[in-house]
């Protein structure tokens, strides 16, 4: 990973942190209980990208690393600023393309992430998470072998919520899944995805 996406992710980790966790400074009044709390569940479809390294493939080794995403969620939102989700991806398969060979890489995760946002206006807010997954990366090849790891490392997002009335709201948002696999087997990849979703909270 090179300065430029590494200094990125740094900004977007700090401003998920941000979002998520109260400052002192607004500690004062800060309640885990009131009108805006609740229930809410949810799911989205969008697009995963696998961070795959081809250099440790054999020469000419070509990667298809985008595919189609799947995530269903639920959580509790404790006020208008803070809230826990905990979702289920399906993240989707990527192909590595090898002289006379094929391998499939195939992961999906389950995640448990701390929620803040930050309202504009009362339909619109903006919003980070950032928290931990447990996942799985499948993999098999054309010769038959095949290979599975799982892993816990931390995932990271952030994204926009559009309101419609107190109960459905839509989502655009990206999330990062880190070094999924094993680097000593299977190999470790990033996986990103951006997605679009619906919320429904029980008011």
């Amino acid at each position: 990973m090179n300065k430029i996406k590494t200094g990125a992710m740094a900004a977007v980790v700090g401003a998920a942190a941000a979002l998520a966790f109260p400052t002192a400074g607004m500690a004062q009044g800060f309640s885990m209980t009131g009108p805006d709390s609740g229930w809410f569940v949810g799911g989205s479809i969008g697009q995963s990208k696998v961070d795959i390294d081809t250099s440790t493939f054999a020469p000419g080794a070509t990667a298809d690393d985008k595919d189609t995403s799947f995530r269903v969620f639920g959580g509790y939102q404790f006020n208008k600023h803070f809230g826990v989700e905990l979702g289920y991806a399906t993240l989707g398969e990527a192909t590595v393309n090898e002289p006379g060979v094929v391998s499939t890489f195939e992961a999906k995760a389950f995640d448990l992430v701390a929620v803040g946002t930050l309202p504009i206006n009362e339909q619109f807010s903006v919003f980070g998470k950032l928290g931990m997954y447990k996942g799985d990366l499948d993999a098999s090849d054309t010769t038959g072998a095949s290979l599975s790891e799982s892993s816990t490392d931390m995932t990271y997002g952030i994204g926009v919520q559009y309101n419609f009335n107190k109960n459905l709201g839509i989502r655009a948002e990206w999330q990062q899944y880190k070094a999924l696999g094993n680097k000593d087997t299977i190999g470790e990849s990033d996986v990103d995805v951006m997605s679009i979703g619906v919320v429904y909270r029980f008011k």
